[in-house]
């Protein structure tokens, strides 16, 4: 699998994310397969870092793919990951449609290859930041909605990596999702899975797709 930057943003596959998107909106029924994409039955484990956050979330979602590099040469990727820092290896052409700004990397950037807890990552320039809850290196990379001292909120959520050898110079990349909203209309329309889910499902294949991309190719 070779990482082709001219590909990744031209017009035509633009087009093809905007498609996919209209697809996924419009087969709810497709949901629950969408929520499991690449999962094993069994991840995440349990006691993962994060899984702890949110014990009763509204919705969740668990999407895996294997890479075969280790987890050290994924972890470069996972850990610059951010509007304003690595992007997330997506349509860019697409997400910058919308004032995302965002400039996928192709190389490791060093300046990003550092975060400590409380850190904040943004997934737009004006939108709230998300703060990191957890990061252990080489293991896993755990986000959150809400500001990390506040205890009780009424929406919040976590975006999770988690990387696991598997053997052979490979491992998997686990991404897990888990919110709580409220009832309003903002929330319901935000935060549910009505939009958030199928819309989030094209951009999260793309983005573990371009991690294994960019993983192999450097490890080649």
């Amino acid at each position: 699998m070779h990482h082709d930057r001219r590909r990744q943003r031209s017009p035509r596959r633009t087009l093809w994310a905007f498609v996919q998107i209209v697809i996924h909106v419009l087969t709810p029924w497709r949901r629950r397969r969408r929520l499991r994409w690449g999962a094993r039955p069994g991840e995440p484990n349990p006691s993962s870092p994060g899984e702890d956050l949110i014990p009763d979330p509204n919705w969740g979602f668990t999407h895996a793919v294997t890479i075969n590099a280790p987890p050290e040469e994924v972890w470069p990727w996972v850990v610059q990951l951010g509007q304003g820092r690595g992007g997330f290896y997506t349509f860019e052409r697409l997400e910058n449609l919308f004032g995302c700004r965002i400039t996928n990397a192709d190389v490791i950037l060093p300046e990003h290859q550092t975060l400590s807890v409380g850190d904040q990552i943004r997934l737009h320039p004006t939108s709230p930041p998300m703060h990191v809850a957890v990061v252990e290196p080489g293991r896993a990379l755990v986000l959150r909605g809400a500001p990390t001292d506040q205890t009780s909120v009424e929406t919040d959520n976590i975006w999770a990596f988690h990387l696991v050898a598997e053997g052979q110079g490979r491992c998997r990349i686990i991404e897990r999702g888990k919110t709580i909203h409220g009832g309003s209309l903002t929330d319901r329309l935000f935060f549910s899975p009505a939009l958030v889910e199928p819309i989030g499902f094209v951009m999260s294949r793309e983005m573990l797709l371009g991690i294994k991309e960019r993983a192999e190719q450097t490890g080649a």
